[in-house]
């Protein structure tokens, strides 16, 4: 039962009794006393990170380093061989009214033939008819051909053979005539990426901006915040290059970086000099509006970051090195956001003084103390929060209710690493071409890769083991025809292409890889003596990562979990406190893997919204988001819980302690969620359906935590349990500043 009576109210700012001060109080005191020191000394590491960066190439993990299981086995095979596969190319040529028998249908062929041998990028193109390459119905043909170089660096070459396929096209009116294979697929790859993340920074950072003008009003408050993430953002990015050198790192992962950089960076720096703010408002000196910002907002900086640090850290469980280099890109850039929180932002305030209200908007009216007014909530959200803490019960039922009704969708979460059709547009030609080649020619764009070594590639013993493997293939109905053999007799290596039945990443292919490896490999291949076999190629390479990602994803889950109920323990001292953190991040994260699942996996909504549907989540977006959500909504959390308990430590029953904290929290934690929203769902409009997938269950996850659940379930969870809440916390004769 919570207590009603009228609690006495805390004291006045600037009068408060002088309590222990904690490591951001130290820091952020020292800064103050050494501003000009602590600001150059910020300039010189961002300048030095970001000369490193340029004069160090970055790392970039290998295919087989990149990969797991037996599909990594094949590819390591090939990398200590030596061979580099060549990245391979096919021209489609269709028409639905004329057969490839046809003089017409011939012509067009030898026209696109001559077309690719003009335009010097390429082998020699191959003859369709020679090799068999008609289609069923009799009314396409697949030319093939082998570039330079290798898949990696193809795409920077191909756009002459772009050129000539287009060319080929035009001249010849009625028949379809487009290419697919790694080069064109890696072009189109390289040119969305590239428009995608440069449209993704220069909408991200000035939306934060213009968000934060509305928020606080004046362009130097602003300012701060977005400078301090980008600084991080520069600073992180340039060390990057250094990390890179002990675990090889994507080139993705700077973009990732960006995002959880600025969202962190933006909101460190948000609650700071929000709370700062406050205080001059209500009356402080502007020393002491800094030390009680340290003492309070800076610690909750310290503990979120450490937070977020300890979640994103999970990803290093994965057992996955592509993961493993986005863990620590970002936990280098949440690093740096959360030092200069606590360190060249106060001596910044410091040197500022009133001049952060530099710029002010003319339709903003000066009020409060020296031009301020302290946070408060809207009228709506006053009025709700007074409606939910009236009837806690009725309130922490019905949002608990309305969180598993989102994520029930997620019961049927599927993941698959996303195939060229579920990656991009229905509608786009990429997609149309890909489509199109695998209906005529099943298994031709993503065949598996049977790779075997042997002491000596033309034993007769292993000639006769490679036929019974195609035989065997074609017998069992794992290869939709006969697999295509290539032998590197110096480096002593066998290739085999199997291309595989249904679409390449369904059942009935991913049935098929099966069979490879538990019937056909080892009834043939696996026979010989001293030799090695595996199986590979872009569907087995998902389905790695996947059997991978089920595994890892347990381990990183429950270490996160687990260091994260230590850190809420330690900071906030109260079993029921850090239990009910960790629940509520839970049914954050829950509701938003129910919304990506209805929008990118059912269908719900997702046309009318611009987004593509796949049928599937991206494999490696569930660990990922997870991590990512965890610590960010510990920000919130950390945040409000510290303000509800530095209410009631100044004398406050739970009730109205709740009420203060959320109250005293609500526009900054609005101001801090619509940023993040907005910056998530600049990735939620890219033209990629992974980052799609990821930017909207990002922004859901964080408008849902900063509405539902801090605005509603938990003032209410916290009135229910009263005193509980602070039941070991009472222990404790001199505990930490909020």
């Amino acid at each position: 039962m919570t207590s009603t009576t009228t609690p006495p109210a805390p004291p006045a700012a600037g009068r408060r009794p002088r309590r222990p001060r904690n490591l951001a109080a130290t820091v952020g005191g020292w800064s103050v006393r050494h501003r000009l020191l602590a600001v150059l000394a910020w300039v010189a590491f961002v300048a030095a990170a970001v000369v490193t960066g340029s004069t160090t190439s970055l790392q970039e993990p290998t295919q087989a380093q990149a990969g797991t299981g037996e599909s990594a086995r094949a590819l390591q095979i090939l990398q200590d061989a030596r061979i580099e596969e060549p990245a391979t190319e096919m021209v489609l040529v269709r028409n639905d009214h004329v057969a490839v028998t046809d003089p017409a249908f011939r012509a067009t062929v030898q026209a696109a033939r001559d077309a690719l041998r003009g335009a010097g990028v390429a082998g020699e193109p191959g003859d369709p008819y020679a090799a068999g390459l008609l289609s069923r119905d009799r009314h396409a043909a697949l030319v093939r051909l082998t570039l330079p170089g290798t898949a990696d660096d193809a795409s920077q070459h191909v756009q002459p053979l772009l050129d000539a396929v287009r060319a080929t096209a035009a001249a010849h009116p009625g028949f379809t005539v487009e290419t697919l294979g790694d080069a064109s697929i890696g072009h189109q790859l390289d040119q969305t990426l590239g428009t995608d993340f440069h449209r993704a920074e220069w909408t991200a950072v000035p939306l934060a901006l213009g968000i934060l003008l509305v928020v606080f009003g004046a362009l130097v408050a602003a300012v701060l915040p977005v400078a301090l993430a980008v600084t991080a953002f520069l600073a992180a990015s340039g060390l990057l290059a250094l990390v890179s050198r002990a675990v090889p790192i994507d080139a993705t992962t700077t973009s990732v970086m960006l995002l959880i950089g600025l969202a962190v960076g933006v909101d460190y720096c948000l609650f700071y000099l929000r709370r700062a703010r406050d205080e001059r408002a209500l009356g402080a000196d502007a020393a002491t509006a800094l030390r009680i910002a340290a003492e309070t907002s800076g610690r909750s900086v310290l503990i979120s970051g450490l937070t977020v640090l300890v979640a994103v850290s999970g990803l290093m469980m994965s057992g996955l090195v592509v993961f493993q280099g986005v863990a620590l890109g970002t936990m280098l850039v949440v690093l740096i956001a959360m030092t200069g929180s606590v360190t060249v932002l106060p001596a910044l305030l410091s040197l500022l003084g009133d001049r952060v209200d530099a710029g002010r908007l003319p339709w903003r009216r000066r009020r409060g103390a020296a031009g301020r007014r302290a946070s408060r909530p809207s009228r709506l959200g006053d009025a709700v929060l007074r409606a939910g803490l009236a009837r806690p019960w009725v309130t922490a039922v019905l949002a608990v209710a309305a969180l598993l009704a989102l994520a029930a969708p997620a019961l049927h979460l599927r993941t698959e690493k996303l195939s060229i059709d579920q990656m991009f547009a229905p509608d786009s030609a990429l997609v149309r071409t890909y489509r199109q080649v695998q209906r005529d020619f099943p298994g031709s764009p993503a065949p598996a890769q049977v790779v075997l070594r042997a002491a000596d590639v033309d034993a007769p013993a292993v000639r006769a083991a490679v036929a019974a493997f195609s035989q065997r293939a074609l017998s069992a109905g794992v290869a939709s025809r006969t697999p295509e053999v290539t032998t590197h007799r110096q480096a002593g290596v066998v290739e085999i292409d199997v291309p595989l039945p249904g679409s390449g990443s369904d059942l009935t292919s991913r049935d098929a890889v099966r069979a490879l490896r538990d019937d056909v490999v080892p009834a043939t291949l696996a026979t010989l003596p001293g030799a090695r076999a595996a199986v590979g190629g872009r569907l087995a390479f998902s389905m790695d990562w996947d059997a991978r990602l089920s595994t890892g994803t347990w381990l990183a889950v429950g270490f996160v979990l687990a260091l994260g109920l230590v850190i809420m323990l330690v900071s906030f001292r109260s079993v029921a406190v850090a239990l009910t953190a960790l629940l509520l991040d839970l049914l954050s994260v829950g509701a938003a893997y129910g919304v990506m699942v209805s929008v990118f996996q059912d269908g719900y909504g997702a046309g009318h919204a611009g987004l593509f549907a796949g049928g599937a989540i991206e494999v490696w977006l569930p660990l990922f988001v997870f991590v990512i959500l965890f610590g960010l909504s510990m920000d919130y959390h950390v945040f409000v819980v510290s303000r509800i308990q530095e209410a009631h430590r100044a004398g406050m029953g739970t009730t109205q302690a709740v009420r203060h904290g959320i109250r005293a929290t609500a526009s900054t934690v609005t101001s801090a969620a619509v940023i993040m929203v907005a910056v998530f769902s600049v990735f939620a409009m890219l033209s990629m359906a992974d980052f799609q997938q990821l930017g909207v269950g990002l922004a859901v996850a964080v408008l849902v935590d900063a509405t539902v659940i801090r605005a509603l379930l938990l003032p209410a969870v916290m009135v229910i349990l009263g005193e509980r809440n602070w039941a070991r916390s009472r222990r404790h004769q001199a505990p930490e500043p909020a």
